[in-house]
């Protein structure tokens, strides 16, 4: 629905029929590069059902009965969420954490991509009308009804408002027009586009949160919104919809979630789901500090880079747990560079502003050397701002080889000088500058240090800065006060469209130059200007032949601009302790987006 900092929601291109019907526009099968034959073996259950038992809508699992009891220990780098409001979210742990708590009306099918049900019973679409069926019966964890109100309050006094995280908001703009919402009864909403709109469907995935709980909060403003549902609040006291509860937070240490005992989806045998009693982050320092508790057995999931594949897969046979490739990473890692005009010292803005300048940065860079040392050939070069499993990737760009000689045309064409093996500006100032990641990423901060090394061979003084990663964020999008940084965001291989909050030149994650709130749009450059249209564009066409030319068109643009500079696409490989079962991964939606039908069962 919306990227975020690393930073998945992954959302699919939906097309409208005349005759009330959804038409998946996009080809029949995904691209060879998006299908895993090591996950073509596995017998993934059937679609989750709707049944209704004495007046209450369930959703139905057709997985395989699972036993109930014990817990799911995983790990997160860094000091942990931020906060727990699902609204307020802006990082992907913060999202992660919330996302177990909260539902939205629909979600993603995690092996077609196709928009189904989730609180909604069920929807329809008619133009530019969707009308959205909520499930009858269900509760929130206060036993309290889940009704229209909700949903109308959700999107009306939140999302609409500019409350918390506005991308969802943004997105949903047509032309500066948001949808209407209309109450039909206490279990009946409908949503009125001012035109039809292809992504729209997959937006009602945002979670709904209950409105006796949330409107005392939201009334008193943005401030007091913002810091509603703080690392801080009491557990007992949050009511949520989702698969889990909050039990504990203890800061930078652990978060502790408990199942929901009354939560909507049930098994064959007609009982409440999720089989798990407990699911437990551990919070770690980095990945190194994360491989030794896996090892150590104190977590359960790992994800494994490179430079560590092939010494976990040799061991594997004789291990108490599976790998799983998962293909092409469906998000981004790149170099960012700042703009923004009012935060950059001047000195440092026209080096960067210069077109040139930042040629010679993507033309410096060694991507072949990354994915050999530090992802140990488990990874591809990266050029595109579409990840290399998206169907809208635009296979024109083929990249190119670092070449230091033309590195060094790009600088002396933008003016530069090198004197003694030190790069000097046309004014005399000596190039330097700071380059930040998130400390504790260990694969992002090897990085850095090659990207540093080869910056420096052009006569650059880089001063490397691995920061805690909510600080960095803080710096990207609050203060604005950095130079460049090595960052990741999520995505979507089936629909750019996520990415408006990134491309929009008001967006919120518009990183390379944003904004404050109340930007007027005045002082955008020509080719911002001209993303501006594709993204207002591309959301109107309903088929994916005339989608392609506009995305294809935006990638060209960040290519041959280069403010992000992309770096290379791992392979994501993922283990987890085989006495866990009900575990399908697909490359869509990863190896845990079924937490309510995990259990644990058998040997090891």
């Amino acid at each position: 629905m919306k990227k975020i900092l690393i930073w998945g929601f992954i959302i699919i291109l939906l097309g409208l029929c005349a005759k009330s019907c959804i038409r998946r526009d996009i080809p029949e099968t995904y691209p060879k590069n998006i299908i895993n034959s090591e996950l073509e073996n596995i017998a993934y259950p059937d679609t989750n059902k709707n049944v209704t038992i004495n007046g209450v809508d369930y959703l139905q699992s057709q997985a395989p009965v699972g036993v109930f009891g014990g817990e799911l220990v995983i790990s997160t780098i860094g000091e942990g969420p931020k906060t727990f409001n699902p609204c307020n979210s802006k990082d992907n742990t913060s999202s992660s954490m919330a996302g177990m708590m909260y539902d939205g009306l629909v979600t993603t099918d995690p092996r077609t991509g196709d928009v189904i049900p989730q609180l909604a019973k069920s929807f329809s679409i008619d133009g530019n009308e969707y009308m959205i069926n909520l499930r009858r019966g269900i509760k929130w964890s206060d036993g309290k009804p889940i009704t229209a109100d909700d949903v109308i309050y959700t999107y009306e006094e939140i999302v609409f408002a500019g409350l918390g995280n506005t991308a969802t908001r943004d997105m949903m703009m047509i032309g500066g027009k948001l949808p209407v919402l209309e109450k039909i009864d206490d279990y009946t909403v409908k949503f009125t586009t001012s035109k039809p709109f292809a992504p729209f469907l997959r937006m009602l995935s945002y979670q709904i949160v209950p409105k006796h709980y949330f409107k005392p909060y939201s009334d008193k403003g943005e401030s007091v919104f913002n810091a509603f549902l703080s690392p801080n609040t009491n557990p007992q006291e949050i009511v949520t919809n989702g698969a889990f509860r909050l039990k504990e937070y203890v800061a930078a240490q652990r978060v502790v979630f408990v199942r929901n005992p009354d939560y909507y989806k049930i098994n064959t045998q007609e009982e409440k789901l999720p089989y798990l009693d407990k699911l437990v982050y551990l919070i770690v320092g980095d990945t190194n500090n994360e491989i030794l508790k896996f090892e150590a057995k104190e977590i359960d999931v790992l994800g494994i880079r490179g430079s560590n594949v092939a010494r976990y897969k040799i061991k594997e046979p004789t291990s108490d747990y599976t790998m799983y490739n998962l293909g092409a990473d469906t998000g981004t890692m790149f170099l960012v560079i700042n703009l923004n005009k009012d935060k950059v010292k001047p000195i440092k803005h026209k080096w960067f502003s210069n077109r040139d300048f930042r040629a010679a940065i993507d033309w410096a860079i060694d991507r072949k050397a990354m994915v050999q040392n530090v992802a140990q050939g488990v990874a591809e070069p990266l050029f595109t701002a579409e990840s290399l499993n998206s169907i809208y990737l635009n296979k024109y760009i083929k990249g190119h080889p670092s070449d230091k000689n033309v590195a060094l045309n790009s600088l002396e064409k933008a003016g530069f000088k090198i004197k003694d093996g030190i790069l000097y500006d046309s004014d005399g100032n000596r190039v330097e500058f700071d380059l930040y990641t998130n400390a504790g990423a260990l694969e992002r901060e090897a990085i850095g240090v090659m990207v540093k090394q080869d910056l420096e061979d052009l006569g650059m003084k880089v001063n490397f800065k691995p920061i805690e990663f909510n600080s960095l964020v803080n710096k990207l999008t609050n203060t604005r006060d950095w130079d460049m940084a090595i960052m990741g965001l999520t995505g979507s291989p089936l629909e750019p469209h996520d990415g408006k909050n990134v491309w929009q030149s008001s967006g919120p994650l518009h990183l390379f130059n944003q904004r404050p709130q109340g930007w007027n749009g005045n002082d955008r450059l020509e080719w911002e200007k001209e993303l501006d249209e594709i993204f207002e564009e591309g959301a109107l066409k309903l088929t994916f032949e005339e989608r392609k030319p506009l995305y294809d068109r935006y990638q060209t643009i960040i290519y041959d601009q280069k403010p992000i500079i992309y770096l290379y696409s791992p392979i994501r490989i993922t283990a987890i302790r085989n006495k866990f079962k009900n575990i399908f991964p697909t490359p869509l939606s990863g190896l845990l987006y079924n937490l309510d039908e995990i259990y644990i069962g058998g040997k090891e």
